[in-house]
C-alpha cells in the first residue's frame, strides 16, 4: 500500500513538474508562431527575393531574433511592421503600401514590360519597311548576271 502512495505521489509531483515545463513552451510555440506569420510579410534584406522566415542568411537570424525580442516585449503585429519599415524602408515588406514612394515598386514593372514591348514592336515594324522585296534596277541586275557567268566559267 506504502508503494502505491509512493508512486502515485511520485506521478503527481512529476505531471506538476512537467505542467510548469508545458506553460512555457505553450507560449513560446505562440511567440513562434507569432514570428513566422510576421516574418514572412517581411523580405530578406540580404537575399531580397526570399521571406525573413526562410532565409538562412546572418541578418535574418538578427532580423527574426529583434522581431522575437519585440513580441515578447508585448508589441503589436502593426508596431513590429512599422518598427522594421522605419528601419529598412518600404522595400522590406513583400507588399509596400502604395504611396508617392512606392509607385516605382508597385507599378515598375508593368511599365518597363509596356515599354520593352513597345521598343520590340517598333523595331520588327521598322526592320520589315527595310527588307520590303526592291526590284532590281537594270543595272544591278547585269551586275548579277555577270557575276553568275563568270561564276559558270570558272567551274
Amino acid at each position: 500500500m506504502k508503494a502505491w502512495l509512493i508512486l502515485l505521489l511520485l506521478a503527481l509531483a512529476s505531471l506538476t513538474l512537467h505542467a510548469k515545463e508545458a506553460a512555457p513552451l505553450a507560449e513560446d510555440e505562440a511567440v513562434e508562431r507569432r514570428l513566422v506569420d510576421i516574418s514572412s510579410e517581411l523580405r530578406c534584406l540580404v537575399c531580397q527575393n526570399e521571406s525573413l522566415s526562410g532565409s538562412h542568411a546572418e541578418l535574418a537570424n538578427d532580423l527574426r531574433r529583434e522581431i522575437r525580442t519585440l513580441i515578447k516585449d508585448g508589441k503589436s503585429d502593426a508596431e513590429i511592421m512599422d518598427f522594421m519599415v522605419s528601419r529598412y524602408g518600404d522595400f522590406v515588406r513583400y507588399r509596400p503600401p502604395l504611396k508617392g514612394t512606392t509607385l516605382l515598386l508597385w507599378f515598375g514593372p508593368a511599365v518597363l514590360l509596356t515599354g520593352s514591348l513597345s521598343a520590340l514592336f517598333l523595331y520588327l515594324r521598322r526592320r520589315n519597311k527595310a527588307i520590303k522585296d526592291m526590284p532590281l534596277s537594270k543595272e544591278e541586275q547585269q551586275q548579277a548576271e555577270s557575276l553568275l557567268n563568270a561564276k559558270e566559267a570558272q567551274s
